[in-house]
């Protein structure tokens, strides 16, 4: 069963900080240094000290970017620049945004959302990462906090959720900000017992799907097993069991998927060598375009290129060339990933991994974290190998959101960085303090 609990959110208090905008953050996980920069100097209080504080050469185990974050934590808190609810309550969280020319709004709400370590009821799509996760254990065991949510699928066909919200988020929003992104995002506040446990009734038999944040996600699970041993506290109730999410109705409207695409740091790299061992798999067309033309116009002309609903296509950017690449046959996965389901087979995360960066650059899943970056911007894919920062870079369709469903459903695993939805959460927005339930 499906367990979501209210909770007394911490919030940026508005009387203490003139422009709420000021003090926003993108969520950790895409912030670049010089993203970082700019939030620093944003505000003095910006979310960024907390979620991906700088790192210095002084650093050491009683100073670092963790123990910073709790000590500017507990500084906001106690200075009242953070404020905790009184009552438990739920978040509905609204996003509107342009995607392509086109207005979209996704909805959304914070909860608590009880642990299933066991991956029954909350469904992974993708395989996580060591580094990552040490990193935000770190953080956590710092904080005692979810300072950011993980994005969550329920099935919600007719909008029953939404619609026991709406009286609601008529009234005016608890926060109302422009993000980085330049969307706007605005939570409200529902202490209605009636209305949280009909929520909570509703999502008892459902199966959830982990959109965005498996790393935090099974971090939160390594935290609470190390809690439960540190304190000998094996109540299914503990603070720790449970974990701050954003649940989103996978029919929403608002829900987008973008690509994902790869950069590949390989400094030996023979394109000659590479094309040899991938020449029996895909269809290589070196692509005559003029990268003298504006990074969006060459974009623009390799999405092009590879958009096609029937076949797998990809582009293989290099600083003086760059290649569309069409996989003759989808038949090859078989015996390739023949272990695997027909729907895994046939992703394009599934083909790009399997024959062009394990097959092609020999690259391994032991291997990956040093070798293969990844970027959700178009531009970056492209100016970041021919500024030299990477060896190429490879561009890529988006996953959908039934594959995703499916991969899930049947309790297998996408290769890293398999998905990107749009529109990403804002962090700042609230925090769930385990010390403080």
């Amino acid at each position: 069963m499906v367990k979501i609990i209210p909770f007394k959110g911490i919030t940026y208090n508005n009387k203490k900080i003139k422009d709420l905008d000021d003090v926003m953050s993108p969520p950790y996980d895409i912030i670049s240094e010089k993203m970082q920069e700019e939030l620093y100097k944003n505000h003095p209080n910006n979310f960024v000290r907390l979620i991906l504080g700088k790192q210095f050469k002084t650093d050491s185990k009683m100073d670092n970017r963790y123990t910073r974050a709790n000590k500017n934590y507990q500084k906001w808190l106690d200075d009242l620049i953070l404020i905790c609810s009184e009552k438990p309550a739920l978040y509905p969280y609204k996003i509107n945004y342009q995607l392509n020319g086109q207005k979209k709004e996704m909805n959304g709400f914070f909860t608590l959302l009880k642990l299933d370590k066991d991956y029954k009821l909350v469904r992974a799509h993708e395989k996580t990462l060591s580094k990552p996760k040490a990193d935000r254990l770190n953080l956590m065991n710092a904080c005692h906090s979810n300072l950011e949510p993980i994005q969550l699928l329920y099935m919600d066909k007719k909008n029953k959720i939404q619609k026991m919200f709406q009286d609601s988020i008529n009234n005016a929003p608890l926060i109302d900000v422009k993000g980085y992104d330049q969307f706007n995002h605005a939570i409200w506040k529902i202490t209605d017992e009636k209305i949280i446990s009909e929520t909570q009734q509703f999502l008892d038999d459902e199966i959830l799907f982990i959109a965005d944040g498996h790393h935090r996600y099974q971090t939160a699970i390594n935290y609470a097993e190390e809690q439960m041993k540190k304190t000998n506290d094996s109540s299914e109730t503990a603070s720790f069991n449970y974990r701050m999410v954003i649940l989103v109705n996978i029919y929403d409207e608002g829900l987008a998927i973008l690509p994902t695409h790869r950069l590949i740091n390989l400094p030996n790299i023979k394109e000659e060598e590479l094309f040899k061992s991938i020449e029996p798999y895909f269809t290589i067309e070196k692509n005559t375009i003029d990268q003298s033309k504006a990074t969006s116009s060459l974009v623009k002309e390799i999405k092009n290129k590879i958009t096609n609903e029937e076949k797998h296509k990809f582009a293989l950017f290099f600083k003086e060339n760059n290649y569309i690449l069409t996989l003759k046959d989808e038949e090859i996965m078989n015996k390739l990933a023949s272990d695997r389901s027909e729907t895994w087979r046939n992703l394009d995360v599934s083909i790009l991994h399997k024959i062009i960066i394990e097959k092609g650059l020999g690259i391994t899943q032991e291997t990956i974290e040093d070798h293969v970056k990844y970027t959700r911007d178009d531009e970056e894919a492209i100016t970041y190998v021919q500024e030299g920062k990477f060896d190429c870079s490879i561009l890529m369709n988006a996953t959908k959101i039934d594959e995703l469903k499916t991969i899930a459903d049947g309790g297998e695993h996408m290769p890293q960085k398999s998905t990107y939805f749009l529109p990403k959460m804002l962090s700042g927005l609230v925090m769930y303090n385990m010390d403080k339930q």
